[in-house]
């Protein structure tokens, strides 16, 4: 089939592709364990479903003005100003139907052909197929385990040229749990305004973090460079709201114009029910996303614990988000039988075959020898998924 040059240039996001193979074997009655997707395995509070109920109860079925209801964008103003101590305006404010659409949005405003745009390994799936999709081209910094997955300002400099665009930051980090250095994120703020440089700050992960270590927006780290930053944000993750596809974006107003003419021409509105919702997320009670934040901490230390257990496996502790990232490079070249282990996509496929579990390869996010693994599931599913991984790798010979 003749389809777009630029569908050849893109992947499939691996994390879905996982998940939906994980969930059709399941379907056909294979015990399948699925540790592969970003989903908190919570319910979503009642308070916010309720505010939803009452929103179709009143008919608020229609489409809304594109860049979202005033009332969620004043609450999204509002928690600027609460945890940042940062005003915005409702026009530098846009509601999506997901973080991931505001990101595309961004980019897609931002980056066109000949721009650059850095983006530090590992990354998350979607990055550098939305810049290529938007003719841009990533450059990719690298970090390692050693530094433990940061990087430094000498690192962003060797990778700044004349068609640096944009760098996209993601902390605390998918699929690393890593959430970088302050005095890190405030040089490069000074690289970004002294090169004239964007930053997209994708910050969906903020509540999520461990240590009592309090994750703070970039545009609370140098009032001079808000109008240089565009910052990703949304419900899912922190209010347990993957299905209801609700995200936003604050950055300077005609960033947030062409975003709006984007998804004006795209989705239009986000769902006007899952609207309502969001504005009892931000203003209604905040004692489920603290809770949920703890419990996830404590299968933290649980799998942290467990993996301590098992061969050659090594990660850098995660202090935010709800995965460990596990270097498991020292079996490649081990065999089961006559399948051999040659890279993490391929560990991946032999765990999902031989003791039916699905964890995502590193390649997927740009870093060899690697498996995510979310731990957003409950502890005695993890304690069974664990037990499967430590019996796959002690097959390998």
């Amino acid at each position: 089939m003749n389809l777009a040059i630029r569908m050849s240039k893109i992947q499939e996001s691996m994390t879905l592709a996982l998940s939906a193979k994980a969930k059709k074997m399941k379907r056909e009655g294979i015990d399948v364990i699925s540790l592969s997707a970003g989903e908190p395995d919570f319910a979503t509070p009642d308070n916010i479903k309720n505010k939803a109920i009452e929103a179709l109860s009143k008919n608020f079925t229609h489409y809304t003005v594109v860049s979202g209801i005033p009332e969620l964008k004043e609450e999204i103003v509002k928690k600027f100003k609460r945890e940042s101590g940062v005003s915005y305006t409702l026009d530098e404010v846009i509601v999506s139907t997901g973080a991931k659409q505001a990101l595309y949005n961004a980019i897609f405003a931002l980056i066109g052909p000949g721009n650059e745009v850095i983006i530090p390994t590992p990354y998350w799936v979607s990055y550098r197929d939305q810049v290529i999709m938007a003719e841009g081209t990533p450059v990719f910094l690298d970090t390692n385990e050693k530094d433990g997955f940061q990087f430094s300002v000498d690192d962003v400099v060797s990778k700044i040229t004349p068609n640096t665009k944009a760098i996209l930051l993601n902390s605390p980090n998918n699929p690393t749990g890593v959430i970088y250095d302050e005095e890190i994120i405030k040089d490069l703020i000074e690289l970004a305004l002294k090169h004239d440089f964007y930053i997209i700050s994708d910050e969906i992960y903020e509540k999520i973090s461990y240590e009592g270590i309090n994750v703070k927006s970039i545009v609370s780290l140098n009032s001079e460079i808000k109008e240089k930053v565009v910052i990703i944000n949304g419900f899912s993750k922190a209010y347990a709201m993957t299905g209801w596809r609700l995200g936003y974006a604050v950055g300077p107003k005609p960033i947030i114009k062409a975003m709006n003419k984007i998804q004006g021409q795209v989705t239009s509105c986000p769902n006007s029910i899952t609207q309502w919702a969001g504005v009892e997320a931000l203003s209604g009670p905040q004692d489920t996303v603290s809770s949920m934040r703890d419990e996830f901490e404590i299968r933290r230390n649980f799998v942290m614990e467990r993996i301590d257990s098992i061969p050659n496996v090594s990660y850098v502790k995660p202090k935010g988000a709800f995965y460990i990232f596990l270097n498991i490079s020292s079996y490649f070249g081990k065999r089961y039988k006559d399948y051999i282990i040659e890279d993490s996509l391929s560990m991946s496929e032999y765990l999902l075959n031989q003791v039916k579990i699905a964890l995502v390869p590193g390649s997927a996010f740009g870093k060899e020898g690697y498996l995510r693994l979310s731990y957003a599931t409950d502890r005695d599913t993890l304690s069974s998924a664990l037990d499967r991984l430590e019996e796959g790798l002690s097959l390998l010979k």
